[in-house]
């Protein structure tokens, strides 16, 4: 939404693939640019391409997509996009995955896609803060996530976490305890995807073989009462992205969606977008869709907010200023 007037929710955006912020418009600009060949003839079919089924499907049309970012510039302009639509969203702070193997692997040099990055971030400092999550892609050896991270190591100082996306079904947690062993030692925040279309087992695996913070998804974890119990006794967050898992199949449809029952559990659970360009909105969209079709109150909106700037990795001062924003939120515009 980007209704004016009356201020939206502030909140935090967890749980953002830059490359899923990659909408039609700017595909077929880039390939102008570059001279790439797409197999669309047009936005209008690139769009119709969006009718995923699952995971799998829509990680097709994503990574083919990715091949029009070359260029350190490149990298600037689409997170630039992102965070210039972040203060209309009420969004204070952003933690952005990124994907460097999908890029490196079409060699494109790690420094551009992080130093692109890095660019924007460095030029939105006044409206939103913002931090960067290198991911590793699970459906690969664990040997190129580790030879990624050493690739990184360089540019520490503008990465805040690691994290684990890609098709998960297959391909659990345990497979990268070494890499992720190895980036806790250098002094980066551990998450992971978990949850999503792979079992509850694969939440649990994360937490004790990787030893994440913060579990993106998980809402198969609400499968497994000894789980839900550990969770909520630890306070582990949750970012939960309500209109991918329906779009993606995960869940029927966004009435059927187990929000509210990790709600009722106690659960420290956010709401976020994912892939915004590819589902059908940011993360005010997934604000109202939630509110408007699992009918939350006010209340729930604020602790879903608060939620976020609590399980952000911001230090103790911005965390408390932020959720007093939320608390002087007057039930208005959620996103």
């Amino acid at each position: 939404m980007t209704t004016t007037g009356t201020p939206p929710l502030p909140k935090a955006e967890l749980h953002l693939h830059i490359e899923g912020t990659l909408e039609p418009e700017t595909v077929f600009e880039l390939a102008r640019r570059h001279d790439v060949a797409l197999p669309y003839e047009s936005v209008e079919d690139l769009r119709a391409a969006y009718d995923f089924t699952d995971l799998q499907s829509f990680l097709n049309v994503y990574y083919a997509n990715m091949v029009v970012l070359r260029t350190r510039d490149d990298f600037a302009e689409l997170a630039s996009a992102y965070l210039r639509r972040c203060p209309e969203q009420g969004v204070r702070h952003v933690e952005m995955f990124f994907d460097p193997q999908a890029h490196t692997s079409r060699g494109v040099p790690i420094e551009h896609v992080i130093g692109g990055l890095a660019d924007a971030i460095d030029a939105h400092t006044d409206s939103v803060s913002a931090g960067l999550i290198l991911c590793f892609l699970r459906d690969q050896p664990a040997a190129d996530a580790e030879a990624t991270l050493r690739a990184a190591e360089p540019h520490l100082d503008r990465i805040v976490g690691v994290g684990l996306d890609s098709a998960e079904v297959g391909h659990p947690p345990s497979k990268f305890t070494t890499v992720f062993d190895r980036a806790r030692e250098l002094g980066l925040k551990p998450v992971a995807h978990a949850g999503e279309e792979g079992p509850a087992e694969y939440v649990r695996e994360a937490l004790d073989e990787l030893g994440v913070l913060r579990v993106d998804h998980g809402i198969r974890a609400i499968e497994d009462d000894d789980l839900v119990a550990r969770l909520r006794r630890d306070r582990t967050p949750l970012t939960v992205c309500p209109l991918s898992n329906v779009r993606l199949g995960c869940v029927p449809g966004i009435g059927l969606h187990p929000l509210p029952e990790m709600l009722a559990a106690e659960l420290n659970v956010s709401v976020h977008s994912d892939d915004p360009a590819y589902f059908g909105g940011y993360v005010d969209t997934n604000y109202t869709a939630v509110r408007d079709g699992l009918d939350l109150t006010p209340d729930q909106l604020r602790t879903l907010a608060e939620n976020s700037f609590e399980s952000a990795f911001i230090d103790v001062a911005a965390r408390d200023s932020f959720i007093e924003e939320v608390r002087a939120w007057d039930g208005g515009r959620p996103g």
